[in-house]
C-alpha cells in the first residue's frame, strides 16, 4: 500500500526544502557580496563571510597602515593566525603574520614568516621588500640585488622604493659587480637604474663607471641610458664630463663626424644624445635627414619644409663645447620659394644665459648651394658650453606669419680663426 502523508506533512517537508535552498541562496550572496566590498569595505565583507581571506588580510593591512589609532598587535596577530588554519598555503597571510611580529619587535621570528612566506610564493611583495632591506642590513649585497630583480621582473612600479638603497649598493664592491651581472643579463629595470642614478653626483659616478664596464659587453650601454647620465652631468654643470661621455659613446663610424658640430653634413644616424642633434616636435614643418653620398642634384643634408602655418620656438638643436677664442659658423644652403614672415636664424647661447652669442639668420627666396657665414667669439670665461639651436623669431602663433616652402642645410660648420 502507497504510504499516505497529511497535507501538513507534505507542507512541512516543501518548507523545509524551501528553506535549505533559500540558505544556500542566501550564503552564495553573502559570499559574492562580500567578495565584491573586499577592495573598499574589507570589514564589512569579513562580517558577511568572517572565511573571506582576502578581506581578512585588507582589514588588517588597514589596522596596520591606519596612523590614526595603535594597532593591536595581539589581536591582529590572532585573527591572522586563526586564519592560517583554514590555508596553510597562502603566502600573504605568512608574510602579514611577519610584518606584525617585525613591528612588535620581534625580527628573527618576523623574518623566518618571511623566508616561508617567499617559499610559497618568490613572488610575495611585503615578504621580498622586508627581505631585501634585511640584506642590505646584513651586507648581503649579492643576495639582495638577486631580490630586487626578482621584485621588479614581477613589481616594476616598485623601483622607487628600492631606489633609495642602490647608492648603498653600488659603493660596494660585490654590491656594484651583482649590480652590473644583474644589467649585463638585460635586467628590465636597468634604464630606471641609469635614470635614477644621474640625480647626483655620487650616482653619475656610478653609472659612469657602470657604462664603461658594459661597453665591451654583450649588453653595451643604450642610447637613452647614455643621453640620460650625459643629461645628468650637465645639469650638474659638469659640462666636461658630459662632452667626454659623449665621446666615449661613439662608434668607429660616428667618431668620422666629430668636429666643433658633430654631424655638420646632416647624415641620418643621429641618436638624439645632447651633443648630437635633436630634433624638435613642431606642428608646423617636417624636418628630414638625408644622407650626402648618392644624393640627387645635391639634396643631401637636413630638409626643413614648412607646412603654410605659423611657425614658433625651436626645430633643430645641439649642444656644442667651444673653448674661448674667434670663430666662424658656415652654412651651405639651397631654398625653394622660402617665405619667412618673422627670422628663421642659427642662434649660439652660452647655456645657462639668455643672450645670444651669435644670430646667423636665413635668407628667404629661391636658390642653390649658397654659401653663408657669420664671425663670432667665445669669451676667456662664463661660457663653457654652448647651445646651437635652429629657431624662428615668432613671439605668438599668429596665422598672419606663415612660414612657406623648402629650406636644405648641407652643411653646418664652425671653424676656428687663427689669432
Amino acid at each position: 500500500m502507497m504510504e499516505q502523508t497529511s497535507p501538513l506533512s507534505r507542507n512541512l517537508r516543501r518548507s523545509g526544502v524551501w528553506f535549505v535552498a533559500s540558505a544556500l541562496v542566501l550564503a552564495a550572496s553573502s559570499i559574492g557580496l562580500s567578495r565584491f566590498l573586499e577592495p573598499e569595505t574589507p570589514a564589512v565583507s569579513l562580517a558577511l563571510d568572517p572565511l573571506n581571506v582576502n578581506a581578512l588580510i585588507g582589514a588588517i593591512t588597514g589596522d596596520l597602515n591606519d596612523t590614526s589609532n595603535t594597532p593591536d598587535f595581539d589581536a591582529l596577530l590572532a585573527k591572522a593566525e586563526g586564519a592560517l588554519r583554514f590555508d596553510v598555503a597562502d603566502a600573504r597571510l605568512y608574510s602579514l603574520i611577519g610584518e606584525i611580529k617585525y613591528r612588535q619587535g620581534k625580527k628573527e621570528e618576523a623574518y623566518d614568516f618571511f623566508d616561508q612566506a617567499r617559499k610559497l610564493s618568490k613572488t610575495e611583495i611585503h615578504a621580498l621588500q622586508r627581505s631585501i632591506g634585511h640584506s642590505i642590513e646584513t651586507g648581503d649585497l649579492s643576495k639582495a640585488v638577486g631580490e630586487i630583480d626578482i621584485l621588479l621582473r614581477r613589481w616594476p612600479d616598485r623601483f622607487p622604493a628600492i631606489a633609495e638603497g642602490l647608492p648603498t649598493i653600488l659603493s660596494n664592491p660585490d654590491g656594484y659587480q651583482a649590480v652590473l651581472a644583474a644589467i649585463k643579463a638585460d635586467a628590465p629595470w636597468r634604464t630606471n637604474l641609469f635614470a635614477t642614478l644621474r640625480r647626483t653626483p655620487e650616482g653619475l659616478d656610478s653609472a659612469t663607471q657602470l657604462l664603461l664596464d658594459l661597453k665591451e659587453s654583450d649588453a653595451p650601454p643604450k642610447s637613452n641610458e647614455l643621453s640620460a647620465v650625459i643629461g645628468g652631468y650637465i645639469l650638474q654643470k659638469e659640462y666636461e664630463s658630459a662632452y667626454r661621455l659623449f665621446l666615449f659613446s661613439l662608434t668607429d663610424e660616428q667618431r668620422k663626424l666629430g668636429g666643433y658640430i658633430f654631424n655638420s653634413t646632416f647624415e641620418p644616424v643621429y641618436s638624439g644624445k645632447h651633443f648630437d642633434w635633436q630634433l624638435r616636435d613642431q606642428s608646423g614643418l617636417e624636418v628630414t635627414f638625408a644622407t650626402s653620398k648618392g644624393a640627387i642634384e645635391g639634396e643631401g643634408g637636413a630638409t626643413v619644409r614648412f607646412l603654410n602655418t605659423p611657425v614658433k620656438g625651436t626645430a633643430l638643436q645641439q649642444y656644442i663645447e667651444l673653448p674661448p677664442g674667434s670663430y666662424k659658423i658656415s652654412l651651405i644652403a639651397s631654398a625653394r620659394n622660402l617665405k619667412l614672415p618673422k627670422e628663421l636664424f642659427w642662434s649660439i647661447k652660452c647655456v645657462g644665459q639668455a643672450s645670444e652669442t651669435a644670430r646667423f639668420k636665413i635668407p628667404e627666396g629661391t636658390y642653390n648651394r649658397q654659401a653663408l657665414s657669420l664671425g663670432f667669439s667665445i669669451g676667456p670665461a662664463g661660457c663653457p658650453m654652448q647651445l646651437l639651436k635652429l629657431e624662428t623669431a615668432a613671439i605668438a602663433e599668429s596665422w598672419r606669419f606663415r612660414y612657406v616652402g623648402t629650406l636644405v642645410m648641407h652643411k653646418l660648420s664652425i671653424e676656428r680663426l687663427s689669432s
